[in-house]
């Protein structure tokens, strides 16, 4: 800024629009020309916060504080990296972090682990509390393709994404800090009646802002939430010829829904519902595929058979309205079990339709710098996969040099029945590689390019064929105490499995600092 009311662009950071065009700098662009996390704007626009803090050179010229591989003698100097979490202190950090994760001088210490997680809106949904605790720099990624539930109920009339597991995600991190936090988090995960009429009663009240779902939550909250459901309700409005049914819906994916289609982009709805519920900047909720149209799942199964939904391909309603029952006892066994899963045009009953959808070009800038990669418990086939079969994840994937870890399910469901611990790799392997689709688009990793750690619950029910694994390249197998949960039965105690987790990458960066550095091995002076 070079005087009042005036605003320049950075020397570096040009963008070549003719004068009198809004556009915002390219903040990535200005990150890698000065190192800093600029936004220019045009006057009078608020610039919008970054989502993760950008890394800052510092020197390091005393011997006091140089790691292992810095030169400290007379007239040379080091240059060290590090991540500046924002918002946590580094006793908070360090004091929960293994050996090689707090790193020497107090500076290094506020730099916890990254992590990406490819899971569905559920199972993970139980660690998330107990990762908050050792790292926010997280990267969820979900998929936009379920079809279950009050999110299908949205689809079918509005159209659009599922925003279901994103909703779900988004809540399980907002903040809990204070009262109005509370309220907030107690609005947004609320879910209407199962009667139909009791429903659409108990949503006139809330939005009306009459219910008292609103009580503790300010007058600026109170005005932004609403303004989305009232837009979420007007759009329905127009919409006379489907009739909406309210029964069990979820308040959070009506404020999704409303603002998604206000803004008419995911990715904005994403960012507003972060900004209400607080979550940390550090932490980032990405849909693998950034879109605002509407998604089908789609699986072929080994007897040639095709499933059109994800819903149809987990827990089958017969097309009926109802609470998703994701107990696998509830339905009927698959007619052979599943070979692949892929996305299909909305009209789409074969394999005639099927689509190839870009990946959220997000997801891929995160792959390629995450301390970890991993594969969440849940549904395999319909919560994990739809993330891995898209282009470029196997690639990106495969060429880092990290912890790439499968925490196996506890117990079998109607997608993964008769599947071994090997059986999982395999499936994880294949949609990687895209193996059963246009050949032009597969690739020939191996299953250690993909899978090199998996942790196991304590009692858990799938079959562990060790030899199987070995012969896949993979040796690293770690049991992990669990709990017992009446719905679902054996499943990762969370502390245990956040040790276990942070171990395994504790292991690796102590075996990375052991190594010599080729491009710092031969300096002598960098000043």
């Amino acid at each position: 800024r070079k005087g009042k009311g005036e605003w320049r662009e950075h020397e570096d950071a040009r963008t070549g629009e003719r004068e009198g065009e809004s556009a915002r700098i390219p903040v990535a662009r200005c990150l890698m020309r000065c190192g800093r996390g600029c936004s220019f704007l045009r006057p009078g626009v608020h610039p919008m916060p970054l989502l993760a803090t950008p890394p800052y050179i510092t020197p390091r010229t005393s011997a006091a504080t140089a790691g292992p591989a810095t030169a400290t003698s007379s007239g040379t100097c080091s240059l060290r990296v590090r991540l500046r979490a924002p918002g946590r202190s580094a006793a908070s950090s360090s004091s929960r972090l293994p050996r090689a994760m707090a790193a020497t001088g107090a500076d290094a210490a506020a730099a916890p682990p990254s992590l990406l997680v490819f899971s569905g809106g559920t199972a993970f949904n139980g660690v998330v509390e107990e990762l908050k605790k050792v790292t926010t720099r997280v990267a969820h990624v979900l998929p936009v393709s379920d079809d279950g539930g009050s999110t299908a109920e949205i689809v079918r009339v509005l159209g659009g994404p599922a925003v279901g597991d994103i909703r779900s995600r988004c809540l399980r991190l907002s903040d809990e800090s204070t009262l109005e936090a509370l309220s907030v988090r107690r609005l947004l995960g609320h879910r209407l009646p199962l009667d139909p009429s009791e429903a659409k009663l108990e949503w006139y009240h809330i939005v009306e802002g009459e219910h008292s779902l609103w009580d503790g939550v300010s007058r600026p909250y109170r005005e932004t939430i609403r303004a989305f459901l009232v837009y979420f309700h007007n759009e329905i409005l127009r919409r006379p010829v489907e009739t909406f049914c309210f029964t069990n819906g979820s308040i959070g994916n009506f404020f999704f829904a409303g603002a998604r289609i206000f803004f008419q982009s995911l990715d904005a709805a994403i960012f507003l519902f972060s900004r209400v519920s607080q979550i940390p900047a550090e932490s980032l909720v990405l849909p693998v595929i950034s879109t605002n149209d509407r998604l089908t799942l789609g699986c072929e199964l080994w007897d040639g058979t095709i499933i059109r939904g994800q819903n149809e391909i987990s827990h089958p309603s017969n097309g009926r309205r109802e609470v998703v029952d994701k107990d696998c006892n509830s339905c009927s066994a698959l007619p052979s079990s599943i070979k692949r899963v892929f996305y299909m045009s909305s009209e789409g009953c074969n394999l005639l339709h099927e689509v190839f959808p870009e990946a959220n070009h997000t997801v891929l800038e995160q792959l390629s710098k995450v301390d970890c990669i991993v594969y969440a418990m849940g549904s395999l086939f319909t919560s994990v996969c739809p993330s891995l079969v898209l282009r470029g994840i196997g690639e990106t994937i495969a060429s880092r040099s990290i912890p790439k870890v499968l925490l196996l399910n506890g117990s079998h469901d109607r997608e993964t029945i008769g599947l071994s611990a090997s059986g999982f790799v395999t499936a994880i392997t294949d949609s990687l590689n895209r193996t059963y689709g246009d050949p032009d688009k597969s690739l020939k990793y191996h299953p250690k390019d993909y899978v090199n750690a998996i942790l196991v619950p304590e009692g858990g029910q799938i079959p562990l064929d060790v030899e199987n694994l070995a012969s896949k390249g993979i040796f690293h197998v770690l049991t992990v105490k669990s709990v017992h949960d009446t719905k679902v039965g054996v499943i990762f105690d969370p502390v245990s499995l956040i040790q276990a987790l942070t171990g395994l990458i504790s292991e690796h960066m102590d075996a990375r600092l052991a190594e010599p550095d080729p491009l710092t091995e031969n300096v002598t002076s960098v000043c």
